[in-house]
């Protein structure tokens, strides 16, 4: 049974939860892995794979017994869903094993490391239909609730506690995503991509976002990230007294200030300022009432979090 499912610790946000930073990131550029349609979920095929994501989780379980923090551990699964799937020669049977695999080894990782004051979350990491910068005009909320609803009906099969989305572009995915969480009965949190002028790549606001999926699913979200964007290019919309910002309780943030069309051309990783990453999350945090669910998302590995999580506690 799951553990946390029916009771999210992170939701009482007076404790600090981390995640992980760029997995996919680090496995290309630090751990040199050729990693097909940026899928990571592809290493849990063979042991050697399996044992070197368990390896690079390890770190974020050591920061949390370090610090005395909560860990929210997202499955290597953001890309294991049907057209990603199909992309890479898996059947939807194969999809399903590969998901279970995948919580099964942050399972075990709890099992074997945490403690009464350091609980560990397990959480269904899932991506979009397609890139995670770039808007298709077909999107729909039934279309998107029909895409998403086998992976997530295959995670609330398992022991995961919740499902979470990241780096969504649109709003009208997200809420497909929502109401597909919704017909199975497991938690759920939406992270949408930010571009550089804080808006979503579809053009809308996080306001307007969060607003729109709140309004259609009926507050479902268990609550909202901000997600693959860097911090300065969110600061002057939050300073905005409004009340929508309640609903955002995770940051996600890129190492680089580079937009994400230059992120996409790079061939070498920008791992940006670590030292001033951390401060300037103590900046966020002051903008953000109930901010307490950190981590990071392209070019952040441990060090990073590291940093944000020193900051936020001092």
């Amino acid at each position: 049974m799951p553990k946390y499912r029916h009771n999210l610790p992170q939701l009482d946000s007076r404790k600090y939860y981390i995640t992980d930073g760029g997995l996919e990131t680090n496995l290309i550029f630090k751990y040199g892995i050729n990693l097909p349609e940026f899928a990571a979920f592809t290493l849990l095929n063979d042991p050697v794979g399996e044992s070197l994501i368990k390896d690079y989780f390890k770190h974020y379980v050591d920061l949390a017994l370090r610090y005395g923090v909560g860990l929210q551990l997202e499955s290597a699964t953001w890309r294991a869903s049907r057209s990603w799937g199909e992309k890479l020669g898996y059947t939807k049977d194969q999809l399903e094993q590969v998901n279970h695999k995948a919580i099964e080894l942050l399972v075990n990782l709890r099992t074997a490391y945490e403690t009464p004051d350091c609980p560990f979350i397990i959480s269904g990491c899932i991506g979009p239909k397609s890139d995670g910068y770039i808007t298709h005009g077909d999107t729909s909320i039934s279309n998107s609730k029909m895409y998403h609803l086998d992976q997530i009906r295959s995670l609330s099969k398992t022991k995961a506690d919740m499902v979470c989305a990241c780096t969504i572009p649109e709003y009208k995915e997200a809420t497909g995503i929502v109401l597909a969480a919704k017909e199975v009965d497991i938690p759920v949190a939406i992270g949408f991509t930010l571009e550089i002028d804080g808006r979503l790549p579809s053009g809308q606001s996080m306001r307007e976002a969060i607003e729109f999926v709140d309004r259609e699913t009926q507050n479902y979200v268990s609550y909202y990230m901000i997600n693959c964007v860097h911090p300065t290019h969110i600061m002057n919309t939050l300073k905005r007294n409004e009340s929508w910002k309640k609903r955002i309780q995770s940051i996600r943030v890129n190492a680089s200030c580079k937009s994400h069309a230059e992120l996409n051309e790079a061939a070498t990783l920008d791992e940006g300022d670590i030292v001033n990453l951390g401060l300037q999350y103590a900046q966020l945090s002051a903008l953000l009432p109930h901010l307490n669910v950190v981590g990071g998302c392209c070019g952040t590995d441990h060090r990073h979090v590291e940093s944000i999580i020193k900051n936020l506690l001092h």
